[in-house]
């Protein structure tokens, strides 16, 4: 997709200062921008690379002056940095607005779909799905029967999407990610040998939830696993089963939740941070990466470690920690020094 300077400009309100003409396909960091991209100046630290740059457009700012002569047709808004970014989402909006049913597909009689769909080749509906409508749905995806995707949600391609699974409005569930496969539950038997439970509910994702790459969020055994309004997971998670995770809360990658933990409201948990099951965690609660969390967690709490304990706790402790051999080397010499007065 190629833009010209005065596109863009009309799309950001700003004004060209240089060749109006001039095309862009590509975008670019403005210290290797190349010719036929955008970049942009938000910086001040970056200001020099505007004089040797190669990118054809720059977005800067209004109240910008030169130091001297440059190549690039510049573009100036209220806010460089904002305007950027405001191109980007229109290229995403742009990029992504496919339409149509690719063949082949499998399609189920008693599904049903709105309008302006997108549903990619290999793709399969199952019986009773209810697709909204401007649903992307990438190649090679699954949806299983009884299953429904609100407006606006993008589906990429290879995603799984299990029987039940109820998805809301404006999520993105990105390739490799699976909604609603079976909880780990099973029980031993009289001869120790484990027998399956089975899991008969189903996962809820409430609008604007974005799932990662790979993430695997588990069908309830009974009533739902949740995920609310506004939650962002990153790549690579696992939800197990009857979890709930509270509106607006962000998980880095690599993180493990055990059955029936309920997680509050805009909390920040980092990467590979292991939850143990049945657990209660607040609102606003921030878990640093790598910890283990084993007890319930207060509203406001600030945790690291494994098991996790308090943040400013945990990096006194780690000072003493780091000193441990010569805390040791003291009490030596504390010990031979009493031994020999003794």
């Amino acid at each position: 997709m190629k833009f010209t300077a005065a596109q863009i400009a009309n799309i950001l309100e700003g004004d060209v200062v240089g060749d109006p003409n001039v095309e862009v396909s590509k975008l670019s960091k403005i210290e290797e921008g190349t010719e036929g991209s955008l970049t942009f100046l938000a910086n001040p630290k970056y200001k020099p690379f505007i004089y040797t740059t190669k990118a054809s457009v720059t977005i800067v700012n209004k109240d910008f002056e030169l130091d001297a002569s440059l190549s690039t047709t510049l573009i100036k808004v209220v806010d460089a940095y904002k305007a950027f970014s405001k191109l980007l989402e229109y290229y995403n909006q742009v990029k992504h607005n496919k339409q149509g049913v690719e063949q082949p597909v499998f399609i189920s009689e008693s599904a049903s779909y709105g309008q302006d769909v997108y549903i990619g080749a290999f793709t399969y509906v199952g019986e009773n799905v209810k697709i909204g409508n401007n649903v992307k749905v990438y190649p090679n995806a699954y949806i299983g029967d009884n299953a429904s995707i609100g407006d606006h949600t993008i589906v990429f391609a290879g995603a799984k999407i299990y029987s039940e699974s109820v998805i809301g409005s404006n999520c993105v569930i990105h390739s490799g990610s699976v909604i609603g496969a079976d909880g780990f539950g099973f029980a031993p038997d009289e001869k120790g040998e484990f027998q399956k439970v089975p899991q008969t509910g189903n996962v809820i994702l409430e609008d604007f939830v974005d799932v990662g790459a790979g993430t695997t969020i588990d069908r309830a055994t009974l009533g739902s696993t949740v995920i609310r309004r506004g939650v962002k997971l990153d790549n690579q998670i696992q939800i197990a089963h009857n979890v709930e995770i509270g509106e607006n809360t962000v998980i880095a990658a690599q993180t493990g939740i055990a059955g029936s933990t309920k997680i509050g409201k805009n909390c920040m948990i980092g990467g590979q941070v292991g939850i143990v099951g049945h657990i209660v965690i607040g609102d606003r609660v921030r878990i640093q990466a790598q910890s283990g969390i084993g007890r319930n967690v207060k509203d406001d709490e600030v945790l690291q470690g494994s098991p996790a304990m308090g943040y400013s706790d945990y990096n006194k402790s780690y000072v003493h920690f780091r000193n441990l051999p010569k805390i040791v080397d003291k009490i030596d010499q504390l010990e031979k020094k009493h031994t020999f007065n003794d």
